[in-house]
């Protein structure tokens, strides 16, 4: 490799960033890398100018970082392996599960997932976004809570919709959420949609699917309204209008048959509501009331629990008029005489 001058050098790459020292290039490219031109020694240069003639590098002994180099039988310099890493999610049981399974055989039953239910969405209209989600948490055939909140906080004008895992939904958000926090701490500045959107990809792209939060983000910043949605892989898509969970076919349906640009904040609120209404009577992982989040243009959210109740059975209960009693009154003879029992006639019994 010829650097600006002409002379034959050797590339030293450095363990961190501004570990080398003379014309090291710092800022530019991988930053925990730095490259060091530093002149071959005159005895290992080829006099014939070979470009490809291959010098070993030279390590200099000013540099402490590195002495940590290792040489590689084939004369290459190998970092040091990273530390392992610590905090956050830990999926190590993982793979001890699936040696287990595989040394078990067929005949060992591993306990199977759980499926789980929800139906959220989301639409962009002119003055901001609505979302929109379903109460239900099921666990397997059983619905384990009536009134659940799937529409979770991460900013004041960010806000997200989680499907799959309730406690994986809630962690993920809530880690995000702390994120966004010291981000506007260290900036002064309002937080950015699609700020969230990357802290979201990039922290289920690193469990590769591991995490179950399929996400449908919505939020207004200075670039405007945006609707993103996030699947657990990592893989984010910018729409118009979104549905997730396994009622979002049923609203997509709605969204498809209703759905116009340009719509005001009451249209797109009522869009929602119909949709979620649709993933609540047709899919059995779905259920109970109707949670809308309006956020606008401004950075205002409006948090809206229990937008509707349609399972609420109160009004059916309080019109259900009962009907007469199906025997008749004084159908069956009364006995006219008393009868006491005695003392003795209880010890006899």
């Amino acid at each position: 490799m010829a650097n600006p001058h002409g002379a034959r050098t050797t590339p030293i790459r450095a363990l961190r960033p501004g570990a080398g020292t003379r014309g090291a290039l710092r800022g530019r490219g991988d930053p925990n890398f730095g490259f060091c031109w530093r002149r071959a020694p005159a005895h290992k240069r080829d006099p014939r100018g070979n470009k490809n003639a291959h010098t070993a590098p030279t390590i200099s002994a000013d540099e402490p970082a590195m002495a940590q180099l290792r040489v590689a039988p084939g004369g290459e310099h190998v970092l040091p392996k990273e530390p392992p890493q610590t905090g956050g999610f830990d999926f190590g049981l993982a793979a001890r599960n699936a040696r287990l399974a595989a040394a078990a055989g067929a005949a060992a039953r591993m306990p199977a997932p759980m499926s789980t239910g929800t139906t959220i969405c989301g639409v962009v209209y002119a003055g901001g976004v609505v979302l929109g989600a379903d109460t239900r948490a099921t666990g397997g055939s059983e619905v384990a809570d009536k009134n659940c909140e799937k529409i979770h906080y991460l900013a004041p004008n960010i806000y997200c919709c989680g499907a799959g895992t309730a406690a994986d939904t809630e962690k993920t958000t809530e880690l995000i959420a702390s994120q966004l926090e010291l981000l506007r701490l260290g900036t002064g500045a309002q937080s950015r949609v699609v700020a969230a959107t990357t802290l979201l990809k990039r922290t289920l792209f690193k469990y590769q699917g591991h995490v179950s939060a399929a996400l449908v983000l919505g939020g207004v910043d200075c670039t405007g309204p945006s609707l993103y949605q996030i699947y657990p892989h990592g893989s984010t898509a910018k729409l118009p209008y979104v549905t997730m969970g396994s009622g979002s076919l049923a609203a997509m349906s709605v969204f498809e048959t209703r759905y116009a640009d340009g719509l005001d904040e009451a249209a797109a609120t009522a869009l929602v509501k119909d949709a979620i209404r649709a993933g609540i009577f047709n899919d059995l992982g779905s259920g109970s009331n109707v949670d809308v989040t309006v956020i606008r243009t401004g950075g205002e959210a409006t948090v809206l629990r229990g937008y509707e109740t349609p399972n609420d059975t109160r009004p059916l209960r309080e019109a259900y008029v009962r009907p007469k009693a199906l025997v008749p009154v004084k159908a069956t003879a009364v006995l006219s005489t008393q009868v006491e029992v005695t003392d003795a006639d209880a010890m006899e019994l």
